[in-house]
């Protein structure tokens, strides 16, 4: 698991406990301690059906909480929000809002989290050129033109498959549309968006830098600027 305070990726070491029984049905939530920060992430699990609690009750212990963990539909409830890295200074401030936004309800919600990804990416690709009727014919645009290194070409092709792309068209009036999504997607989408920070906006600025810090020296030295 990837520790939502420090970033490090270390072993799940969750600790599950049950909190009550109602009417057969149970609350559970897990803990677990990040060996880098030590600091302790807490996720709640909505009250598992009457059927299963019995057939928990039929397991060992370990058995038990492997089972919890395997069908429980976790939520993060400590810290509130997911923690990723600051957004570049030269992406533009509305595309950084809504990744933040998007970063900020993963926990809660992986489709609203993933809605937000959308619009964001969608919002770069009409800034680069890249229009058409809906997004994942936006993102074939993109993927045609051969400007992205290997490693993110693939992964940006694998985004249109979430949340069935082709069976819900996402235009400018449905960018926000919530579609059902798992909550890897929902982080994967916001993975692909930093590697397009970098690619569309970092990466030229650095670009910029360094051909600026080599035409200083070249001028100093009385030579003509690099082309």
């Amino acid at each position: 698991m990837k520790c939502p305070y420090c970033g490090m990726h270390f072993s799940d070491n969750w600790i599950v406990q049950e909190i009550a029984r109602v009417h057969r049905t149970g609350w559970f939530y897990r803990t677990a301690l990040c060996p880098e920060c030590t600091q302790m992430t807490i996720e709640l699990c909505p009250p598992l059906r009457s059927d299963i609690m019995n057939q928990l009750d039929q397991l060992s212990v370990g058995e038990q909480h492997t089972t919890i963990q395997r069908l429980g539909q976790w939520r993060q409830v400590l810290p509130v929000g997911s923690n990723r890295g600051p957004v570049p200074p030269e992406v533009p401030k509305a595309i950084a809002a809504d990744y933040v936004e998007a970063c900020r309800v993963l926990p809660t919600s992986a489709k609203a989290s993933a809605a937000l990804s959308r619009r964001c990416l969608q919002t770069m690709l009409h800034a680069h050129g890249y229009k058409d009727r809906d997004l994942a014919k936006e993102i074939q645009q993109l993927l045609n033109a051969n400007v992205l290194p290997q490693h993110i070409q693939e992964t940006v092709d694998a985004i249109r498959n979430f949340g069935n792309f082709s069976a819900h068209p996402i235009n400018d009036k449905t960018s926000l549309q919530v579609i059902d999504v798992d909550p890897e997607e929902a982080e994967w989408c916001l993975e692909i968006l930093e590697a397009l920070f970098d690619h569309f906006y970092v990466g030229p600025e650095k670009a910029k830098a360094r051909k600026a810090a080599l035409n200083k020296k070249l001028a100093a030295a009385g030579k003509p600027p690099s082309k």
